[in-house]
């Protein structure tokens, strides 16, 4: 018998579906994976996820393995060779910004320490636990994702408005958005906090 899915997941392709199975919403404290997280939810804007996660590959490639003390030293011959890459999406705002934020992610680092520290003092360095019956009830944005935007903003991160900074939190498990009735939601809830839609 099928495990039950939320119901984005469900009709997807192995590779969406792998995703939704191992790694959307598990809690990652990991600075790199963090940065590459963020990036791709910058990505995604005006696009399908699907897009950027068959992309995700030429991503790492492109963005050596997104570690930010490299990608901030990206100039232009750098930025003119991503931007024939087919391995991305070739949007210089958006590489532009990949770039920049990783130098803010430096400057993060040096201000007020790990990266990690700082997304995750969003929500109080726990996984906020909701109990979505469907997903017509989640949210596109939340009063943590506002804040979080606000404040990422003012440092200078780009591409990074409350809708993204919600899905990224929804993908690193800050949140836990499966939905209740889907199998991750159960191997997921081990939050001390928790909201009700």
């Amino acid at each position: 018998m099928a495990r039950k899915r939320c119901e984005w997941a469900e009709g997807s392709d192995a590779a969406m579906l792998a995703y939704h199975d191992e790694e959307w919403g598990t809690p990652s404290r990991d600075e790199r994976h963090l940065f590459e997280m963020l990036t791709l939810e910058g990505a995604q804007a005006g696009l399908s996820w699907q897009t950027i996660l068959n992309k995700r590959e030429g991503y790492r490639r492109a963005f050596a393995g997104f570690d930010p003390a490299k990608v901030a030293r990206f100039g232009e011959e750098k930025m003119e060779r991503l931007m024939r890459d087919p391995g991305i999406v070739r949007n210089r705002a958006k590489i532009d910004a990949t770039i920049a934020n990783a130098r803010t992610v430096l400057a993060i680092r040096a201000d007020v320490g790990p990266l990690s520290q700082y997304l995750w003092s969003f929500v109080d360095g726990a996984p906020v636990q909701n109990s979505w019956r469907r997903l017509s009830e989640i949210p596109a944005e939340t009063t943590e994702s506002q804040a979080m935007s606000k404040a990422l903003k003012k440092r200078g991160f780009r591409f990074v408005g409350p809708t993204i900074c919600y899905a990224l939190m929804q993908a690193v498990g800050m949140v836990n958005d499966h939905v209740a009735s889907c199998f991750r939601w159960g191997e997921l809830a081990r939050s001390s906090r928790t909201r009700t839609p």
